[in-house]
């Protein structure tokens, strides 16, 4: 990460609405710029820094919760009916605040497929897959909200404890071949590192309300397997073709085949400046093995 031009500090309070794996990761970061960071649960937890919010059961946080809060971070997924659950239960709250900055975490599957074509913030969203129109439905409503939103488009996540080495180790691993096919992906650590540079940096950096975060390098998922397998020592299965092994896909997993597109982070790395720490899958995947 480049050389930062300001500091996020304790006078910082942020609101971390579902932390999950990258909502977990981004909030131990942050603390360790001397930010306050408040991280959502649906039921009561130990953790200290823990508050209870739960939109299916319009279960809010505390009033005392959005005391000086300064930023949030919304990575939950829309409800049933695609509509955003946070905006849904606190937007009124949340506008009443006195809030710098809010982001959303959403997906690059707002794109659809493209056919393995690139795809950047200035293509118009064409979404494929029902989940991914609602996606693009939460996006609209938090840029209607009026709140000072940044959304940032996602493609697949990995991280330590969370990769391709879990998958081979628990023997979960299905090994399947489709001609021409690529993926987009991004290690958690370069999500959490690129929001932080943006808001470090928002003063000097032109205002860019959606952006993608995203590797340099989109290839198929047979490579990132096999180099899993090699780092590992061990033989890969072979491959199975995409047409036999769809019958055996849960309808989630046949989806995730069923779009082919890469995903550019030249609006990120080349406009706004931000220096990936895992510039492809290899030194990400090093990353993950060294920390497994």
């Amino acid at each position: 990460m480049k050389k930062l031009a300001s500091s996020l500090n304790k006078k910082n309070k942020f609101l971390i609405l579902g932390c999950g794996f990258s909502g977990n990761f981004f909030a131990k970061t942050i603390r360790k710029l001397g930010c306050t960071a408040l991280t959502s649960a649906r039921s009561q937890s130990k953790d200290p820094y823990s508050f209870v919010f739960n939109s299916d059961s319009n279960v809010v946080p505390n009033e005392k919760i959005f005391n000086g809060v300064t930023h949030i971070l919304s990575c939950i997924p829309p409800d049933k009916n695609g509509e955003d659950p946070v905006l849904k239960r606190l937007k009124s709250k949340l506008q009443n605040l006195s809030l710098e900055w809010a982001g959303y975490l959403s997906t690059t599957g707002v794109y659809g497929n493209t056919k393995g074509d690139w795809v950047s913030e200035i293509d118009q969203p064409n979404p494929f897959h029902k989940r991914s129109h609602k996606r693009l439905n939460c996006e609209k409503e938090w840029i209607e909200s009026g709140l000072p939103v940044q959304i940032f488009r996602l493609p697949g996540i990995y991280g330590p404890g969370r990769s391709t080495f879990e998958a081979i180790k628990n023997k979960k691993i299905r090994v399947i071949s489709k001609k021409n096919q690529v993926f987009s992906r991004i290690h958690v650590a370069d999500i959490t590192n690129a929001i932080i540079y943006l808001l470090q940096n928002k003063n000097s950096l032109k205002f860019h309300q959606i952006i993608n975060i995203a590797d340099d390098e989109p290839c198929s998922q047979i490579e990132v397997i096999q180099y899993c397998y090699d780092l590992l020592g061990l033989k890969m299965p072979k491959p199975i073709l995409f047409e036999y092994a769809k019958e055996e896909l849960s309808p989630i997993a046949q989806s995730f085949w069923m779009e082919n597109r890469r995903v550019s982070n030249k609006l990120l790395c080349q406009t706004l400046g931000y220096e990936l720490i895992y510039k492809n899958y290899k030194q990400g995947l090093k990353n993950c093995f060294l920390n497994s």
